[in-house]
């Protein structure tokens, strides 16, 4: 164990994962932050079942610590689909609602929820080092030499294996598995706050509004512990180029003008400032090992392309990876043909999933199709409990990308 010397690089969701699981498997290594806790990342905010999921393997008392802080943490129990047509749908996360000890779900500003998870890094086995920078890295023989910068100096030092969880530009990725950026599998967002919002659901549902320029993209309006509303845009960057779409003046059309939108932000105000950022989605696969490093999160493409949402991604290859690391130092190999195991594993999880929500995404650009299904939806029971039991059997959410579906819906109604 001394001999082995393991960096993580990022100590967001993805790095604190791959941290916590390795401290419960008494794996002593450095993580590091480029930044200072808390901080901010913008995010749509959403924690979905999936992270509920993996934060119970850490810890099962972890989720009962979120869902007591009402002050941070708003627990959330489905969504609200707005069709094309303005029709809204909505479904529950869960069949049984009022047997949960639990939300289903939350939404939690990043700079809380990001911070909850660096606190709870066990500096028993992780030493960890914020504002401290990755600037560069060089592979050689025995392992990868990694330059650090921190407030005081530029150092170098050498690891055996590095984590590359330092999110969309990653470091690790850029040098060591260089990735041509393909618009077609990359997201444009924008996010805001905003008080004041009107009409939000009862239960806290997140709200996904398929509005048809934006098609397969959304505006999203979430609730949040504060009273004030996670407020944002997301369209496929080739979309963007293609049409040339100033996504800030279409975000701020919508708000006031769309008839199903303008009214909830009569008195809505701005808190603080619009802010953009990129997703790097999951509907291509790429290698996420190599010679000493493994990427988890963003780093390595791990989005959602239908929903978004990444946050559970990045804990699920956090955990994985950190399994991975403790069998290749059992059995005392790092190179690429070991390591890529911790891929093959986390593909065998997401692949189904992430195949699904590109298939999906490509449905979604069809505003009739989209209209069909909410309209069939809002008037069909059993569909309607079928879509809610989508969110935990993929074999179920894979009848939505089936055409013998959307025919039975035209013939039967």
């Amino acid at each position: 164990m001394k001999d082995v010397e393991i960096l993580i690089t990022g100590a967001g969701p993805a790095g604190a994962a791959t941290s916590l699981f390795l401290s419960k498997l008494k794996i002593p290594h450095t993580i590091i932050d480029k930044a200072g806790f808390p901080r901010d990342k913008i995010c749509g905010d959403a924690l979905s079942g999936k992270v509920v999921q993996v934060l119970n393997k850490i810890d099962s008392q972890i989720i009962n610590e979120i869902s007591e802080n009402t002050n941070q943490y708003t627990g959330s129990y489905g969504l609200c689909f707005f069709a094309p047509n303005g029709k809204k749908l909505e479904v529950p996360f869960s069949m049984k609602p009022n047997t949960l000890k639990n939300a289903p779900g939350f939404i939690s500003r990043r700079i809380n929820f990001d911070n909850f998870l660096f606190n709870k890094l066990d500096k028993q086995f992780a030493i960890v080092e914020q504002q401290t920078e990755l600037v560069d890295v060089v592979r050689v023989n025995d392992g990868i030499i990694a330059h650090l910068k921190n407030s005081n100096e530029i150092y170098q030092k050498k690891f055996t294996l590095i984590v590359g969880a330092d999110g969309d530009r990653s470091i690790v990725s850029k040098k060591l598995n260089p990735v041509k950026k393909n618009l077609t599998h990359y997201c444009a967002a924008l996010r805001a706050y905003y008080s004041g919002v009107t009409g939000a659901h009862e239960n806290n549902f997140i709200e996904l509004h398929f509005i048809k320029e934006l098609l397969p993209g959304y505006f999203w309006i979430f609730p949040m512990s504060d009273g004030t509303a996670n407020v944002g845009i997301g369209m496929l960057s080739e979309v963007v180029a293609k049409k040339k779409i100033n996504l800030r003046k279409k975000m701020e059309e919508i708000i006031h003008t769309h008839p199903s939108i303008k009214n909830r932000f009569l008195n809505a105000k701005l808190e603080g400032e619009i802010h953009g950022w990129g997703l790097p989605l999951g509907s291509a696969q790429r290698t996420l090992s190599g010679d000493n490093f493994l990427l988890t999160g963003d780093a390595g493409s791990l989005i959602d392309p239908f929903t978004g949402e990444g946050i559970g991604n990045a804990l699920l290859s956090g955990m994985l990876a950190a399994e991975r690391i403790s069998e290749a130092i059992v059995a005392n190999k790092f190179d690429q043909e070991f390591l890529n195991g911790y891929e093959k594993k986390l593909y065998y999880s997401l692949r189904k999933e992430l195949n699904l929500s590109r298939s999906i995404q490509k449905l979604a650009q069809n505003a009739w199709l989209f209209n069909l299904v909410v309209n069939k939806a809002i008037k069909n029971k059993t569909l309607r409990e079928t879509m809610t039991c989508m969110f935990d059997d993929i074999d179920i959410r894979d009848r939505l990308r089936k055409p013998s579906f959307y025919f039975k819906l035209l013939v039967n109604g």
